[in-house]
């Protein structure tokens, strides 16, 4: 009978020793993954921006407050992508102005690495784009080194730079500093006299944007805690004369947000590692238990019935 019970015990052993690599190396890789059915609201705020108010036809200066929904289009997940909407609602609560800058994304993505995916009718503000770099999310275990950033504004990704471990609400985080150099990203006719200039009728405007974007970012999941929006943006005449400022603000997400995020990036962090490093480590530390005190057992019955026979 203890033989009998040793065998099980190696043959146990020897299936949770097995398990434990596949856990670690095919099945948690595939578990791992950004979710389909996506849904957060995140708000920053601004405080002593300016800009251009189009209502007024002046420049009005106060504080900021940016709402940013995003949702999952769950229809559209197949295979290795997943399909976000994104929705941005600039309002200013100073000056009672609501809606200055509304902005809408759609984009698909690797939902393992991040990475842009050109399908699915990505977008912004109507016009189709090509998404390129990372989109919503850094790559799992992401390391300390450049990464490609898609920027809604230019319709571009640049790269941000590693800039350093910091620690946000107790959470270890790494620090990516994104610059995005002056690039034109409107165009449009204004009436002179908005723009300063003493004639009648319009002029064309040409609507210029330069940004440094600081993430922060919880390295195992990927997903960023905090965010820093340096944002300059200025209304030139065709010329290249800058004639008024169009948004400059520094956006940073509320404590509110931040705390809800270091939250999200914390269980999802746990539940990789969980998935990655303690429930295969369990599972080796178990098996070879099991195919110890299986050999041990088997080999006691070998004992026990050679003392028997003789």
């Amino acid at each position: 009978m203890g033989r009998v019970v040793g065998i099980v015990l190696v043959g146990l052993g020897a299936f949770l020793a097995t398990l434990a690599p596949l856990m670690r190396f095919q099945v948690a890789d595939k578990l791992i993954a950004a979710p389909a059915d996506q849904y957060r609201v995140t708000t920053l705020q601004a405080n002593d921006a300016e800009y251009f108010s189009v209502a007024d036809l002046k420049v009005l200066k106060g504080t900021l407050n940016i709402t940013v929904t995003t949702k999952g289009d769950v229809r559209e997940a197949k295979g290795d992508r997943v399909v976000w909407d994104q929705f941005t609602s600039v309002n200013d609560t100073t000056n009672n102005r609501s809606g200055i800058v509304l902005t809408r994304f759609r984009s698909a993505f690797n939902k393992y690495t991040g990475e842009g995916v050109n399908c699915c009718g990505a977008n912004v503000d109507d016009e189709p784009v090509a998404p390129s770099g990372q989109i919503f999310l850094f790559p799992f275990n992401a390391e300390k080194k450049t990464y490609k950033v898609f920027n809604t504004n230019t319709r571009r990704a640049f790269d941000a730079h590693f800039a350093g471990e910091e620690v946000v609400d107790g959470l270890p985080v790494y620090r990516y500093e994104q610059n995005i150099p002056a690039t034109k990203i409107d165009e449009f006719d204004a009436p002179a006299k908005a723009m300063g200039i003493d004639k009648s009728g319009d002029v064309r405007i040409e609507r210029w944007y330069d940004a440094r974007i600081i993430y922060w970012v919880e390295p195992v999941s990927g997903a960023p805690v905090k965010q820093e929006q340096r944002r300059h943006e200025v209304l030139k005449t065709t010329d290249g004369v800058e004639r008024k400022p169009a948004l400059i603000a520094t956006a940073t997400y509320t404590p509110e947000s931040v705390d809800e995020m270091v939250r999200t990036a914390t269980d999802a962090k746990n539940q990789i590692l969980m998935l990655k490093t303690r429930i295969p480590v369990a599972l080796l530390v178990t098996g070879l238990l099991l195919l110890v005190v299986g050999v041990v057992v088997v080999l006691r019955g070998r004992r026990s019935a050679a003392h028997a026979r003789s």
